[in-house]
């Protein structure tokens, strides 16, 4: 007789709609604000950084967007440290929606408030992205509740999302040394967000997709895929 697959409980299907949902945002982020800027202006303009976009008329969907991760990540609940960590960066997502950057601002519309605002939504930017690498980095590669650690190949993807947003940080705050037609000319800031925001939001996808392996094996079946007699039942508990 085949062993039945046990039915993932009630709060699994939740954590992984969760997480889900913030990983599939965020990979649709910055191709919704490209195509749709070209859908609105009918040409193709890329502008300086992702968060530039909030001036043109994709800011609703700019603000939405970030607003939804940000609820996302607070209502996110799986165990410490990773609930207290994920409701700081809900916070710092809906800050960086309702601060605006003065970048993309049209001339000679911002005052010294607007760029105070600017300076919050930079810190929090950066503090944002930074969240998001220390979950790919430390967060995601630790055993499930149940002591199962992830698979190999899963960590190497945790770990690559992870590396790729601190480099895309560091090459981010490096290209602010270059010269302003250079930047301009290369967008090396939007490239870099979007590579970060790329990043996060596939290694979010790819942990929804590992929280259903365990709970979907046979019992009898060890998260490894070893059976027999004296094998151990595959943990339930979110991984």
């Amino acid at each position: 007789m085949n062993p039945e697959t046990r039915k993932p409980p009630q709060d699994a299907v939740t954590v992984r709609r969760l997480r889900l949902g913030i990983g599939a945002v965020g990979i649709a982020l910055p191709i919704v604000l490209v195509v749709g800027h070209l859908v609105v202006t009918r040409r193709l303009t890329l502008l300086d950084s992702l968060s530039g976009y909030y001036h043109t008329g994709m800011r609703d969907i700019f603000v939405g967007a970030l607003c939804a991760i940000g609820v996302f990540l607070i209502s996110y609940r799986y165990r410490w440290p990773d609930d207290a960590l994920s409701t700081v960066a809900g916070a710092l997502a809906i800050a960086v929606a309702l601060f605006p950057t003065t970048v993309g601002a049209p001339a000679g519309t911002t005052s010294g408030t607007d760029r105070t605002v600017g300076v919050v939504h930079q810190v929090a930017a950066a503090a944002l992205f930074l969240l998001l690498a220390v979950f790919c980095l430390f967060l995601f590669t630790r055993p499930d509740r149940a002591g199962v650690p992830p698979s190999r190949s899963a960590n190497r993807v945790y770990r690559a999302c992870g590396l790729l947003i601190l480099v895309a940080i560091g090459l981010a705050l490096a290209s602010t040394t270059l010269p302003a037609d250079v930047r301009h000319t290369l967008k090396p800031v939007l490239w870099c967000e979007t590579v970060a925001v790329f990043a996060f939001g596939a290694a979010w996808v790819a942990k929804s997709d590992a929280l259903f392996r365990s709970a979907d094996l046979p019992e009898g079946t060890p998260a490894g895929g070893a059976s027999g007699p004296a094998a151990t039942p595959a943990a339930p508990a979110p991984s």
